[in-house]
């Protein structure tokens, strides 16, 4: 059976160059004549927006209905990748339900900054998160016979100048941090796609960086998918292909195309890359056709239920304390609510932009409570979303009185679709002033008070030491409204977790100052310090956490083992017994850090984490695995991932704050052995194992040529003070090496060994 690939031969250059852009907003060009069929990709990541009607210029017209899952912010505060996966199984069927190849996403761009405006579509501060629930969604979909698009690679951590900005970030944070997840991803799940981004990364547009996409992606990663751009990321067309993009989209005017059968006809390295590129358009092409036919229809209520599901896994209880000796949630069943805030009538359930999902229904918190209690509830709504509309006044006044009336008052807050969304960043962190003002106004009326926020990336809660219960409900897709009031009532016992910090205030955030940049350029000032790094690092106080969340249940923990495997992986195990009364899944999490370092390291890094359902009064002995390779550094001297030989200690708790218990094991380092040059210091010749040996005469010879006069150090002492020395320069000092030893002891030193 012959496959698209096998007609590659058979193309005229201009027919290959036309295979590497697109046919329209959507779709790839067919070839008819060998029997190449069109494809089309469409938006994701939390639900399919395919257009109900032929495309239009922009890509913005109607689209199909379809199932609106929680967006990543809350689908990353399952901390759960069977869960994420799940999700996938259910895009890819609707994927292919609309014969859609490939549908774009996930994203796992880093939380740099909680001002992203995107940043609800992105799954967590944390690479490991990011990469372990990104692996989970993309096997999901790819189950179906439906590609992803892992995206947005990378270094895409804001909307302004989102597509002329250069992201500046040294070696260390960018392998470690905004590269690590991808890593991840496409090393355990292999995605079809990887969608570049529209940023430069260090001066260098993503979509034209040889070494992002072929010596990272390909060579190091062993990618072997299709790269395709961010709508309308490509600045340079042909060396775009060079550097290993295969597919420019949206589909243009056919210039682009000439400009690279003119260029290949003339460059044997970009017809190279050409055969390269069109043959993985084929290759995609070829996977599309191996999925059989799906006729549907959808299930639309299971697809329901299941966001529904994992909404309520998304919530994350913040707080929950007693009031009149008694927590406040799940409220009592007898309880009289008053329910606040037009976010329960009018839900925001998703952000704004490309991920904008035509829902098959949606779900309100009012109506899901009403159903639930009838009479015993009662809505008022508080405030109108545009603060500048009149009536506010009347509005408060009358959602206090309500609350007056009332056993319990349930207040949501959030923020609109004006104030974050795809295209433009936050410019602060605040819940509107007219918000803030009713919940005061209601908390002094009744101070049994629940706040529940609908909001894509975290905002600060001024309140959260004055409000008995918070839910974070995230933006939580269709079926968010019954979810919450599933928690809400205790019919879902909460398990979510904090994927990212919530900070007091902006300035306390790891990119303060350095965001959004300047000049088109944004320098990423706080290194490897991102999110919880950071303010552990700096010892900084939060509101609350990462990895934090509560539960209608309580866990304790046993004592910690971890063992080195043969394989060099960490195992570790803890019990952890679910002392409550009610069926309950804790979220444990695995924090890692070397005793001792050569390097900066933050205070404790997440390196595993699992969600684990445990019975009332039941134990279970919860197993993790830390693997080798995410224990390394980015060493820039050798320009490769080190793990550093030693002791580590390992941290097992509920939260990065909240460490139940810990254990140290030894681990073997990696070999590193790092080229001299005239440069090194001479404490790192003395380290080396062929050089320093060699060297070691002269420092004797040196030491007894400076003597022990008044004033000149020795011992210890001038062994600190010539450690910092270049090797280089001894000669001009007469100190026993002259220019020609330098070299010789340079070359011995770098000569291949055994």
């Amino acid at each position: 059976m012959t496959t698209p690939r096998d007609h590659l031969s058979e193309l005229s250059t201009e027919e290959k160059a036309s295979l590497t852009s697109g046919k329209d907003f959507w779709t790839l060009k067919a070839i008819d004549r060998i029997g190449v069929p069109s494809i089309m990709v469409t938006d994701g990541p939390h639900g399919l927006r395919k257009q109900a009607a032929e495309s239009d210029h922009l890509g913005l017209g109607n689209s199909v209905p379809a199932t609106c899952f929680p967006p990543a912010s809350g689908l990353g505060s399952s901390f759960d990748p069977a869960l994420a996966e799940r999700v996938g199984v259910a895009l890819g069927v609707e994927s292919a339900i609309e014969d859609v190849a490939v549908i774009l996403g996930p994203g796992i761009n880093i939380k740099r900054s909680p001002l992203c405006g995107r940043n609800f579509e992105y799954v967590s501060e944390d690479p490991i998160v990011s990469g372990v629930i990104g692996a989970g969604l993309v096997k999901g979909i790819q189950s179906q016979g439906v590609g992803s698009s892992l995206k947005h690679f990378a270094a895409n951590n804001q909307e302004f100048e989102r597509m002329t900005a250069s992201s500046d970030v040294d070696p260390r944070p960018l392998r470690e941090i905004y590269l690590r997840g991808f890593e991840r991803v496409v090393k355990d799940a292999q995605p079809w796609t990887v969608m570049c981004s529209y940023n430069k990364i260090n001066g260098v547009y993503a979509s034209q960086d040889p070494w992002l996409l072929t010596q990272v992606l390909r060579d190091e990663w062993g990618f072997d998918g299709l790269v395709v751009s961010d709508w309308g990321a490509v600045n340079d067309r042909v060396a775009a292909l060079v550097a290993g993009l295969d597919l420019e989209m949206p589909g243009g005017d056919g210039a682009p195309d000439r400009a690279v059968a003119l260029a290949a006809d003339s460059d044997p390295a970009v017809a190279s890359a050409l055969d390269a590129s069109a043959g993985r358009v084929l290759d995609l092409v070829g996977l599309a056709q191996a999925r059989p036919a799906v006729a549907g229809p959808l299930d639309v209520e299971a697809h329901h239920a299941l966001a529904r599901e994992v909404a309520g896994r998304s919530i994350v209880l913040l707080r929950n304390e007693p009031v009149e000796g008694a927590s406040l949630l799940p409220l009592a069943p007898s309880a009289t609510v008053a329910l606040i805030g037009e976010f329960a009538r009018t839900p925001r359930y998703q952000g704004g932009g490309s991920s904008h999902i035509n829902p098959t229904r949606v779900d309100s918190a009012l109506d899901a409570l009403t159903a639930e209690l009838g009479d015993r509830v009662a809505f008022a709504p508080g405030f109108a979303f545009d603060p500048a509309a009149p009536g506010q006044d009347a509005l408060r006044d009358e959602a206090v009185a309500l609350a007056a009336s009332r056993d319990v008052a349930v207040v949501f807050l959030g923020l609109t679709d004006a104030e974050e969304s795809e295209g433009f960043d936050r410019e602060h962190i605040d819940l509107a002033a007219h918000q803030l003002a009713l919940l005061d106004a209601v908390v002094a009326a009744n101070p049994r008070t629940v706040v529940v926020l609908s909001n894509g990336a975290v905002v600060a809660l001024p309140f959260a030491d004055r409000v008995p219960a918070i839910l974070e409900a995230w933006l939580l897709g269709q079926a968010g409204g019954s979810a919450t009031v599933d928690v809400l009532l205790g019919a879902v016992n909460p398990s979510g977790r904090l994927a990212e910090t919530i900070p007091h205030r902006i300035e306390d955030t790891p990119a303060f100052g350095n965001f959004p940049g300047s000049n088109g350029h944004v320098r990423y000032g706080e290194g490897i310090l991102v999110g919880y790094r950071w303010y552990d690092a700096r010892d900084i106080a939060v509101t609350f956490p990462f990895g934090h969340g509560l539960s209608y249940s309580a866990f304790s923990y046993g004592a910690v083992s971890a063992v080195v495997a043969a394989s060099g992986d960490i195992e570790v195990t803890v019990p952890v017994t679910n002392t409550g009364s009610r069926d309950g899944r804790e979220v444990v999490q695995v924090y890692v850090a070397p005793v001792a370092s050569a390097v900066e390291r933050a205070p404790r890094e997440l390196k595993a984490f699992a969600s684990v359902e445990i019975a009332a009064g039941a134990t279970a002995d919860v197993v993790l695995t830390v693997r080798r390779e995410d224990l390394a550094y980015w060493d820039i001297r050798v320009d490769r991932f080190v793990v550093e030989g030693g002791a580590y200690r390992i941290e097992v708790g509920a939260s990065s704050r909240d460490l139940r218990g810990s254990a140290v094991v030894e681990v073997a380092g990696d070999t590193v052995v790092v080229p001299l040059t005239p440069e090194s210091t001479l404490a790192a010749v003395f380290a080396h194992p062929v050089a320093g040996p060699m060297i070691a005469s002269t420092f004797a010879a040196i030491q007894a040529q400076l003597g022990e006069g008044d004033g000149v150090l020795s011992g210890e002492a001038m062994e600190k003070m010539m450690g910092s020395f270049p090797i280089g320069r001894l000669p001009s000092f007469g100190w026993g090496l002259d220019r020609a030893g330098v070299d010789q002891l340079i070359a011995a030193a770098n000569a291949p060994q055994g």
